[in-house]
């Protein structure tokens, strides 16, 4: 039997999607079904686009609330207080030079569910995610990458409150 995989968050992902889950279930549901409703109302229904608009809609919030609801069912969630804040771990916010740019850039260390580069948040299994993991201010990584080794120097760590 296959391993099921475990979704790893940190607090503030793992409150973000039970949000998101809770707005799904009792306020999207009941703006989707009034949708319908009127639309029901307006007539025949084979030739009514704001019924099929509704139905489709209908059909994508369910699909969502299924996979948030097996996302957090396979959740393990990552207590920032209890990584030692010495060490880059998961909700780790680390700030790095790209010793070849001469860059200094900031991460947050996620899982991959919370992964987004355009906000700053890496994944613990990206190549540099899963490089720094562990490691400890003034410390060197250097990650191989298709288009080359790139190394970085951690510049410092931080630990975010898990109440954000």
């Amino acid at each position: 039997m296959a391993e099921i995989k475990k979704n790893v968050l940190t607090q503030e992902g793992l409150k973000r999607y039970e949000e998101e889950l809770q707005d799904l279930r009792v306020n999207k549901r009941k703006e989707i079904a009034d949708k319908i409703k009127e639309a029901r109302e307006q007539g025949d229904l084979s030739e009514n686009a704001e019924y099929d608009a509704a139905k489709d809609e209908q059909r994508d919030i369910e699909a969502r609330i299924g996979e948030l609801e097996e996302l957090l069912k396979h959740a393990e969630v990552y207590v920032t207080e209890e990584t030692p804040i010495d060490k880059v771990g998961i909700g780790s916010l680390v700030k790095v030079l790209d010793i070849d740019e001469d860059e200094e850039l900031t991460f947050k260390i996620v899982g991959n569910e919370e992964a987004d580069s355009m906000e700053g948040r890496i994944s613990n299994e990206s190549p540099l995610g899963a490089a720094l993991l562990g490691k400890e201010v003034g410390e060197q990584v250097t990650v191989e990458l298709p288009a080359g080794d790139l190394s970085y120097r951690v510049l410092s760590i931080t630990k975010e409150s898990s109440d954000e």
